[in-house]
């Protein structure tokens, strides 16, 4: 199989290009701008083998889609290009509805017409699949689970671009009878991922000793993924998946924003100890607008019909994790340095951070 995987220099993209490389499973093609969150250094494994190729190409731009798909003639799309920070989609919406609406649209179209050029035999095994988010479908209380029928309700303008991204997929698929499939994950986390994000973010705001800022009342709960369960989950479905159908991925590993941290402070005292407990560096400042109070996957779908379960916990997959962040300054530093990513985001203008207590 020959995978075009887009946004394949991202974090989950990254994750799936070394899995399928170090598995020997086929021949990837990364397709990926190179935008502020992508890093070719996540690739340094795979870069050599003759089983990787990249090529730097916006999904908004059709011409160049056609010549890779025309040039490279994948057996299956990956997409997973996407703006994905909820906190960039409050402060700037407009880059959130370009990628995720309009180049998830660029694509399906490019997509249709080279599967409408396709033997029969290699028709046949087509496929193009779609890689969302769980946030689609709003929030649960304190009961309940996000199923693939749970009815979507997305709260920020990066939730609703890609449900409308989903939406769009789906139509592809009825009116065009483009094979696709949708999955819809949990939050992802592991090494290699942006240092704006909660996991990294802290883990490296921990090791510095500087402040930790909690959200709110740090209640929020959300469903831990270690990418590369995510990753083998996309690839069984890109395989495996039945065509028109939806696979919820989650890591069924619930926890609150403040567990996430203070688990977070206790790895990092383990690793670098000294001093006072990296625990007292937690302060708690203004909400985030619009803050979805819990998500939560039902995963049994892809357990039931693919056979998939993650293999980490939320303990295994943390240490792992944290380690990586305080064993890799040299991957993170130049990030944290030099674009913004300790910055906070996500603030109405009438909304100034206060820490408090």
């Amino acid at each position: 199989m020959k995978y075009l995987i887009t946004g394949g220099a991202g974090f989950i993209g990254s994750a799936l290009c070394r899995l399928i490389i170090s598995q020997k499973a086929g021949q990837v093609i990364n397709l990926d701008k190179l935008t502020y969150a992508a890093d070719l250094r996540s690739l340094k494994s795979i870069e050599a083998s003759p089983d990787y190729t990249f090529v730097k190409a916006d999904i908004c731009d059709r011409a160049a889609i056609d010549e890779a798909l025309n040039t490279h003639q994948p057996d299956a799309i990956i997409h997973l290009a996407a703006e994905s920070h909820v906190d960039r989609s409050i402060t700037g919406a407009a880059t959130f509805i370009e990628t995720n609406i309009n180049g998830t649209f660029t694509l399906l179209e490019a997509a249709r017409a080279y599967y409408g050029q396709l033997s029969p035999q290699k028709a046949a095994i087509f496929r193009f699949l779609h890689v969302s988010t769980d946030e689609v479908y709003g929030t649960l209380g304190e009961t309940g689970l996000f199923t693939e029928d749970t009815p979507y309700a997305p709260n920020s303008p990066y939730s609703a671009s890609k449900a409308s991204s989903d939406h769009l997929v789906r139509a592809w698929l009825h009116t065009y009878g483009l094979p696709v499939v949708i999955s819809n994950c949990s939050n992802n986390y592991g090494p290699y991922q942006f240092p704006e994000k909660l996991i990294p973010l802290m883990s490296i705001k921990a090791l510095r000793r500087e402040s930790l800022p909690v959200y709110g009342n740090g209640l929020n709960i959300r469903d831990w993924l270690y990418v590369d369960d995510h990753a083998a989950a996309l690839l069984l479905i890109v395989q495996q998946g039945i065509v028109g159908e939806k696979y919820n991925i989650g890591g069924l590993n619930e926890r609150t924003n403040l567990d996430v941290v203070t688990a977070i402070c206790d790895i990092v005292d383990r690793l670098d100890p000294g001093g006072t407990s990296r625990r007292s560096l937690i302060t708690y400042v203004t909400d985030r607008p619009g803050h979805d109070a819990r998500y939560a996957i039902d995963a049994s779908k892809i357990a039931r019909e693919l056979g998939w379960r993650p293999i980490h916990s939320f303990e295994t997959g943390m240490e792992q994790a944290v380690k990586w962040y305080v064993d890799h300054e040299d991957w993170w530093l130049p990030l944290t340095d030099g674009r913004g990513a300790s910055v906070r985001l996500g603030l109405l203008d009438d909304q100034p951070a206060k820490a408090h207590a």
